[in-house]
């Protein structure tokens, strides 16, 4: 077989015709190998769940018959277009991360469906690869001293000056980015974006604001752990 004859459709005709058995098992094992792959890669450094993860493998193939059903039937395939459409909208929410692999199996699956057998694995395998390079470096991490805090006052306290001189001395940069009542307005709930100075003094800087804050609560976490999701 010759380099051309690789990335060209099994399916490829001038005419619609019916699938083939080996056509059928062509297409089905490799979308299930390539969406094992997905799966694979998709676990290295990130959280998962197991359910996830199957439907990653399982999900190409299921878009692959999809596609080899539609076969060039323009009606068919404006259904189906339909129906993946209403997919998101019927999911709870997911991080970026997930809905990125979620379009990653469903893209090796339309390739794979429709024959083009090559360009599905250069496709996963060059995407996937690109993937966990920018995951194993520090591409797109925010600075390590980054922390987004929720922290709860009385309503007697003026929360634009109140924690001021903390922040001086505790961190290079913090910035009130949302104010939100609480139990019939006799709380504000308040979210800062801070860039500390020292990580080691976290815990010494939470005492100073409980301190404060009449120990109500205080919430400090990485900018990730709140905003993952799309």
């Amino acid at each position: 077989m010759s380099l051309n004859n690789l990335f060209t459709g099994v399916l490829d005709s001038t005419e619609v015709a019916a699938v083939t058995l080996s056509n059928f098992i062509i297409c089905m094992g490799t979308a299930l190998i390539l969406g094992l792959f997905i799966a694979i890669a998709y676990t290295y450094k990130n959280r998962y769940s197991k359910s996830f993860v199957v439907t990653l493998a399982t999900l190409p193939a299921v878009v692959a018959v999809i596609i080899m059903m539609v076969n060039g039937n323009l009606g068919t395939g404006v259904a189906v277009a339909g129906t993946f459409s209403l997919v998101r909208f019927r999911s709870i929410p997911g991080t970026a991360k997930e809905i990125g692999a979620i379009f990653l199996a469903m893209g090796t699956g339309l390739a794979t469906g429709m024959g083009y057998i090559g360009y599905a694995i250069a496709f996963t395998i060059i995407v996937n690869g690109v993937g966990l390079l920018y995951t194993a470096s520090d591409f797109g991490e925010g600075k390590k001293t980054q922390r987004l805090m929720k922290i709860t006052i009385p309503e007697d306290l003026d929360y634009t000056t109140v924690f001021n001189d903390l922040f001086v001395e505790y961190t290079d940069n913090a910035e009130l980015i949302s104010i939100k009542t609480s139990n019939m307005g006799s709380l504000f709930k308040l979210t800062y974006d801070l860039v500390l100075i020292d990580v080691k003094k976290e815990k010494e800087f939470m005492d100073a604001l409980r301190c404060r804050n009449a120990n109500l609560e205080i919430t400090v976490a990485k900018p990730s752990s709140f905003a993952n999701e799309l």
